[in-house]
């Protein structure tokens, strides 16, 4: 390798009075306004969060579930040198649990779910602090819902594959001297490929006996019409750099003749860290 990266962590520091900025943020300023420096800026969130979560699976049962999620998500955004350095790189990882009863609180599932998205955004800079974000997102699912109390079918995979259009609304304010920028964001799938068995069909009969015909099946807004939202508030404390979130997560399928649903409302809290990528010759 020609080149060897040292990421330095810089935070966002200060900005909750109305003194003067310190050389540190001085510096991260300068930096950023610098064009050919904010390739080099990596914005990275960890966040974790819990809410209500309803899931359905006619594979598994004809009522639907409804209880707890827990999650925890990850993001690291960059700019790129793409298109004049107006486009925008982000990797997003989430995970969830859940745990949920039905109506007459006689039976239980466990529901989890992986998932990774990869985008890219065409950054349109209305103003000096707002930016409306078009482009489209690649992404991978997999997880499975357990029916405690079935016998021949307690589970139910969960595994698609699934290219969106995703668009992003950015906009940092002050308010009285004090730093704050707010995201909304929706992916929404367009296309992919889902795994579903048939109704009534057992994973035996797919793995072991080889009848799998028909359980990979393309996917478009007519069988899965599904839709992630997100809104979200970074603001100081102190040294550090805080986000508080809100996720809508609905992911829904009628395939197969199997429907499924899986509506979450989770709120989140976390840390946001600021890394400058050195490039030493």
């Amino acid at each position: 390798m020609n080149h060897r990266f040292l990421y330095l962590i810089l935070t966002l520091l200060g900005c909750t009075t109305l003194a003067a900025q310190s050389p540190e943020q001085q510096a991260v300023q300068a930096l950023k306004a610098d064009s050919a420096a904010q390739s080099r800026f990596i914005t990275r969130a960890t966040l974790y969060g819990v809410g209500a979560t309803n899931v359905f699976d006619t594979y598994l049962s004809p009522q639907e579930y409804r209880g707890i999620e827990f999650r925890i998500a990850r993001e690291s955004m960059r700019m790129t040198h793409w298109l004049d350095g107006n486009i925008s790189r982000q990797t997003f990882f989430q995970g969830n649990l859940g745990y949920t009863h039905n109506r007459a609180d006689n039976n239980n599932t466990v529901n989890a779910l992986l998932n990774w998205n990869y985008a890219l955004h065409y950054n349109f800079r209305l103003t000096d602090n707002f930016r409306l974000l078009a482009g489209a997102a690649g992404e991978l699912n997999g997880g499975f819902v357990y029916n405690m109390r079935n016998g021949n079918n307690p589970a139910q995979a969960r595994a698609y594959a699934n290219l969106a259009a995703s668009g992003m609304a950015i906009w940092n304010l002050r308010i009285r001297n004090y730093p704050l920028t707010l995201r909304y964001q929706l992916n929404l799938p367009v296309m992919g490929l889902m795994f579903s068995p048939h109704y009534g069909q057992s994973y035996y009969e797919i793995f072991s006996l080889g009848n799998a015909g028909g359980v990979v099946r393309f996917t478009s807004l007519h069988n899965q019409p599904s839709l992630r939202q997100m809104l979200t508030a970074d603001f100081p404390v102190g040294r550090v750099k805080m986000r508080l979130a809100y996720l809508w997560d609905a992911q829904q399928s009628s395939i197969n003749d199997i429907r499924t649903h899986t509506y979450s409302h989770v709120f989140m809290v976390g840390f946001v860290k600021e890394l400058y990528l050195m490039r030493n010759k």
